[in-house]
């Protein structure tokens, strides 16, 4: 099921997009070490896209805690398997499997360099997010998810670094690209998006507005990317390999 962002988010990515925003302080990305190539400090501050998550020990904490625990109970071996299988997969190819061998970066040299700088890109945003909120994990606030033994198949992360989901941000910042470039298929590229960011919760590594905040957050970050000369440039040239392939109109 595909979450709708909410009135406040839509409003808050509007803010993100506008000008004369501060910038968080950002750390290196999860899965490479580099600076934006897109985007100058002060045009991307998660603190203004985002509230901050609830409260610890307030009922809004308490009720994500609850729902962790339900779906603990609920979920079914293959979901759990899928769940750590996304949790291995934090990168394109999670999104980009649901169209089997169709696309194969290794084929496709421009739309692999959009990506891996797509890829740093929400790595950067998401770190600095993380490093702004610091909300503790799941696991650290309670005992009983701690001892759940899926975990250790489902990248637990670091020490409060819950909120947003780093591999949710991938997900959505990686889907909402894709679906503009093949905006036949957007409605099957963003419900796998969804269903990458909820393995999170399957995990009981995040809790539901950690996700949530990902895909505003990932919204906001798109919203700033296309308006760069130099990432429309990358979108451009991927359309264009896709297009000569027949996998994109």
């Amino acid at each position: 099921m595909i979450r709708r962002i909410t009135p406040w988010a839509a409003s808050l990515v509007l803010l993100a997009c506008g000008p004369g925003i501060v910038h968080v302080q950002a750390g290196p990305a999860p899965a490479a070490k580099a600076a934006s190539r897109f985007l100058k400090p002060g045009e991307l501050d998660a603190s203004l896209i985002v509230p901050p998550p609830p409260a610890a020990g307030s009922p809004e904490a308490a009720a994500e805690i609850a729902e962790l625990r339900a779906l603990e109970t609920t979920r079914t071996p293959q979901r759990l398997a899928r769940a750590q299988h996304d949790a291995a997969t934090e990168n394109f190819t999670a999104i980009a499997e649901i169209f089997g061998p169709l696309i194969k970066l290794d084929r496709l040299p421009a739309t692999a360099r959009l990506f891996a700088d797509l890829r740093i890109e929400d790595g950067l945003a998401a770190k600095a997010a993380k490093n702004f909120f610091r909300r503790p994990r799941p696991w650290e606030v309670d005992a009983t998810l701690a001892a759940d033994p899926a975990q250790a198949d489902c990248d637990k992360g670091e020490p409060e670094s819950s909120y947003p989901s780093g591999h949710a941000m991938m997900g959505y910042t990686a889907a909402g690209v894709l679906a503009q470039l093949m905006p036949g298929n957007a409605q099957f590229i963003l419900k796998r998006a969804s269903d990458y960011a909820e393995s999170r919760l399957i995990c009981s590594v995040h809790y539901r507005r950690d996700t949530e905040a990902s895909h505003v957050l990932a919204t906001a970050l798109i919203a700033k990317l296309m308006t760069k000369p130099e990432f429309q440039a990358e979108f451009e040239a991927a359309r264009a390999e896709l297009t000569a392939a027949h996998i994109a109109p």
